[in-house]
Formats: structure tokens, C-alpha cells, sequence
């Protein structure tokens, strides 16, 4: 079964060989036109009619079911006649077949090391890893796809520019300014820089609605401010921060701007040139790719002005016993081997979310927010973190909460154990937020374009027998004491 495709800039078009149809995806509003193969009978049906839906809203319950068969763990039952409801998805995503197949394909005809071999082997692994950058680069409208730098993951981005960029420029005294909702991975890169260099760490408080203040944020962006960095999506709170009004005010006090896209590059179409960020990063196994891959996107001038993060083979230009020069970007960044059928993987988990049109998506999950919201706000002594669908239209599709009486491990062990349900408890990696909101953890569900309101509604029932259970003093769940252990509260 093929992928969906978009089809607010399709038209037919003359087959390719080695593929049954090409059709041209704008997946981004912003976005230069561009090709992008479409294999299989789903994606003709979409083309020549039925899917024409697709213009008026997202996907019909039939496309639904067939988008549902791309993702083989999506079949599963758990346990006999228990089938798993895969609501974890701001954790990681479910891969496509496509992805899955792409990989192994990679790896049984394609391996070989990239940019070190004449032979055709490498140049073939060469040219994929080289067009999968060049997919990334399309899929956030970067002008330019040597500002992409592959990496392990977001981590491992957010690292990179504090190391090279933040340690060449952030002197003692200078300002940091982040918000209380980061992840930790967009806090503690920063944390150490300021105490390298001596420079102060301001923070972003929430507002009443527990989104982020966007006044007081603003008035701590002054002349002292080098950098601000922020997430464009809340993991925990789902609230959609304003960047390109956050970018013009970081840019007119001189401050440069970095943003963690983790939740909202796989979820909404999101336009670099738009946002006027100055780096953004991204995690590829949130986004239908595989694991062991990342990116950073970065301003060619701003990379092209930073030393190396790391040294070896590949970021080089040439390397005497005195010394050595370095690589042009986005190679300078790249030492050693990549992860380079991992890339090839992410190119084509792109190419998946093309097809079906990111803007498709973001409504899509929209819907899915909104049932979600409703369906956890009518658990009994509920408390949810975060902005309404009311307040915030756009918010992500996820939520956050605790329920009066209940541990969110326990809720979370419990609809698992007894429903299938696969849902997150914990700090979530933002243990700063959860101590803002006054609490050591909290459940989370989390929606993907592939669920349905049937699987919320089952996870809402499976946490409401769960609560009474609990409350009745005869739910104890049956974990392992060496799971117990290793739970991240």
C-alpha cells in the first residue's frame, strides 16, 4: 500500500522509470516546487478523484485505515486479544513500511562508507545521503541544503551550536534567555555554557492559561541578550510559541535565536525562512525516521562563522603534522563516518509526510486535539497542564495530567497492563516545568496523524477504569521491581 499524497498542487504526470507515477508535492505553502516519487494504487485513487476530499479536510476514515496499514506496529495486539493503542507518539513515532523497506534496501544494495570511495558502490551511498539532505532541507523550505547538518539527534544539534557557536561568542555577562517549559536537552547544553563562560541564564515564565508569557518573555530580550532559545511546541504543555515575533525581537537587539522543533517539524509545516530563527533542530525518529539521526539547520554565514564540534576524518580540508584546515559547511560538522542509511531512512520518512501533505497533518491532528481534550477533561479530579484547544486552536496533540488520588506511573502501568494502552508518566525530560506546575510527574497522551478517536476513547476508558480501581485500594500493578527502578520520575 502506497503513501497519501497532497493534493492541493497535484496534477498528473508522466510516469518515471522505475516508478509507477510522479506527481509534484508542495508539502509547505512557502516551499519551491519540487518531485517527489509516489508509488501504488492509493496514491492514483487520491490523484484522479476520490481523494480530492483531501482539499476540504484531512483524511476520510478509508484513507485512514489505509495510511493505518503503512505502519506494521500499529497491527500488534500486546497480548492475545489485546491490540496496542500507540499513544506515546511525542516520545517517538511508528515507521512506515516505506522507511522499514528503505532502510534494508539501503543496507543490501547501497552500503557503502559516503564521500571516501570512486567505486560505484560509494558513489551510489554518496548520491543517497547527499539527496536526503537535500529532502530535509526541502521539507523545512531551507534555502539551501548545505545548511543541514546531519547529527545523532536534536541532542546532539542543541550541543553542537553551544559548543562551537556559543563557545566562540558567549562571553561573561551575557545573556541566555530560555524558557521554563524546556526540554532538557534545550537547558542543560546552556547551563554548562554559562558556567564555562560566566554568562547569566534568564528564564520565560507561563502565563495563567500555562502557556508561555509572551510579554514578560519579550521584556527579558534586551541589549545584554545574546541568545534566546526556545521550543517551537511545548512536550508537556502542547502550547505553540509565537517564534517569528519572538525572531523580529530577538533580531533587533542584536541576540541570535535557536529553536527545538522536535514537536512541531513532524506535526504542522513549518518554514524556516518563515520563522526566522537562527538554528533549528529537529529529531528524526519523531518524524516516521529511523533512530541515530537529527538535524541541525543552521544560517550558512552563522555556520560558515563557527569552529568544528568535533575532529577527525571528513570535516577536513587538509592536515599537515602542523596543523590542519577545515571543511566548507556542512562537513565541518560531520566527523567521522554518519549515520549515513539512517539519513537515507529520514529522507524517505519525509518524503512519506510530503506526500501526505504536512498541512493535511496539522488539521488532522487538530481534530484528534480537540477529542483528546475533551475526552481527558472528563475524567473524575482531573487536572490538565497547558492551554485548551479554546484558548490555543493550533495547540499539539497532545495532553498532560494528573488525576487526583492516582500516580501517573500507576495509570500509566495499569491501561497498559490491562488495555493495551501505551502512554508516557514522568517528568518527560522537563523536570524544571514540572516543578513550575508544582508537581514530580504526570501522565501524557500523545496523538500522531495515524490514530483515530476510537483509540482515544479507548485510552479515556481504560484511565477511568484505572481511576476506580486505584480509588477502590485493589489497583496494585504487577511491575517488575528492576522496571520500577529504571522509571525516569
Amino acid at each position: 500500500m502506497a503513501m497519501a499524497i497532497s493534493l492541493a498542487t497535484a496534477r498528473p504526470g508522466p510516469p518515471s522509470p522505475g516508478h509507477s507515477l510522479q506527481v509534484p508535492v508542495r508539502p509547505h505553502a512557502a516551499e519551491r516546487p519540487r518531485w517527489t516519487p509516489v508509488v501504488g494504487a492509493f496514491a492514483v485513487r487520491l490523484l484522479y478523484g476520490r481523494g480530492r476530499r483531501l482539499l476540504r479536510r484531512a483524511f476520510s476514515e478509508k484513507q485512514l485505515d489505509q495510511i493505518r496499514e503503512d505502519f506494521p506496529a500499529l497491527q500488534q495486539e500486546v497480548k492475545p486479544g489485546v491490540p496496542l493503542v500507540y499513544l506515546d507518539n511525542a516520545a517517538t513515532s511508528q515507521k512506515p513500511r516505506q522507511v522499514l523497506e528503505e532502510l534494508n534496501r539501503f543496507y543490501a544494495q547501497d552500503n557503502s562508507n559516503v564521500h571516501r570511495g570512486m567505486h560505484t558502490l560509494s558513489m551510489r551511498s554518496t548520491e543517497a545521503f547527499e539527496g536526503a539532505r537535500k529532502k530535509v532541507a526541502q521539507f523545512i523550505n531551507a534555502p539551501d541544503e548545505h545548511e543541514i547538518v546531519f547529527t545523532r539527534n536534536a541532542t546532539e544539534a542543541i550541543n553542537l551550536v553551544a559548543r562551537t557557536w556559543g563557545a566562540a561568542n558567549i562571553q561573561s555577562g551575557d545573556e541566555i534567555l530560555l524558557t521554563v517549559m524546556e526540554h532538557h536537552s534545550n537547558l542543560v547544553p546552556w547551563q554548562q555554557l554559562a558556567q564555562s563562560t560566566g554568562a547569566v541564564l534568564k528564564f520565560g515564565r507561563l502565563s495563567a492559561s500555562r502557556a508561555l508569557d509572551v510579554d514578560q518573555f519579550e521584556s527579558l530580550i534586551t541589549e545584554r541578550t545574546k541568545l534566546v532559545a526556545l521550543c517551537h511546541v511545548s512536550n508537556v504543555l502542547g502550547c505553540v510559541n509565537p517564534i517569528e515575533d519572538i525572531a523580529k525581537k530577538c533580531h533587533s537587539v542584536g541576540a541570535k535565536l535557536l529553536v527545538d522543533a522536535c514537536q512541531s517539524v513532524p506535526h504542522m509545516p513549518v518554514d524556516v525562512q518563515s520563522l526566522g530563527a537562527d538554528w533549528l533542530v529537529a529529531s528524526g525518529h519523531k518524524m516516521c525516521g529511523p533512530t541515530g539521526i537529527g538535524f541541525l539547520w543552521g544560517r550558512a554565514e552563522i555556520l560558515r562563522g563557527s569552529p568544528p564540534f568535533l575532529g577527525g576524518g571528513e570535516m577536513i580540508d587538509e592536515v599537515k603534522l602542523e596543523g590542519s584546515t577545515y571543511n566548507d559547511i556542512p562537513h565541518r560538522f560531520e566527523a567521522g563516518t554518519p549515520a549515513y542509511a539512517e539519513a537515507v531512512a529520514l529522507g524517505k520518512a519525509c518524503d512519506y509526510l510530503s506526500a501526505l501533505g504536512m498541512a493535511n497533518v496539522a488539521e488532522r491532528e487538530h481534530q484528534l486535539s480537540r477529542h483528546l481534550w475533551r475526552r481527558v477533561a472528563q475524567l473524575p479530579g482531573v487536572t490538565i497542564y497547558g492551554p485548551s484547544p479554546e484558548d490555543q486552536p493550533d495547540r499539539a496533540s497532545l495532553v498532560c495530567f494528573n488525576v487526583e488520588g492516582c500516580h501517573a506511573n500507576d495509570l500509566a502501568t495499569i491501561v497498559d497492563q490491562d488495555r493495551g494502552i501505551a502512554m508516557r508518566s514522568g517528568h518527560h525530560c522537563t523536570q524544571p516545568l514540572h516543578t513550575e506546575l508544582g508537581i514530580t510527574a504526570s501522565a501524557r497522551l500523545s496523538a500522531y496523524f495515524y490514530n483515530t478517536e476510537d483509540e482515544i476513547d479507548a485510552a479515556a476508558d481504560a484511565l477511568e477504569a484505572a481511576i476506580q480501581l486505584i480509588r477502590s485500594g485493589e489497583g496494585e500493578p504487577t511491575l517488575d521491581p528492576s522496571m520500577a527502578a529504571l522509571l525516569d520520575v
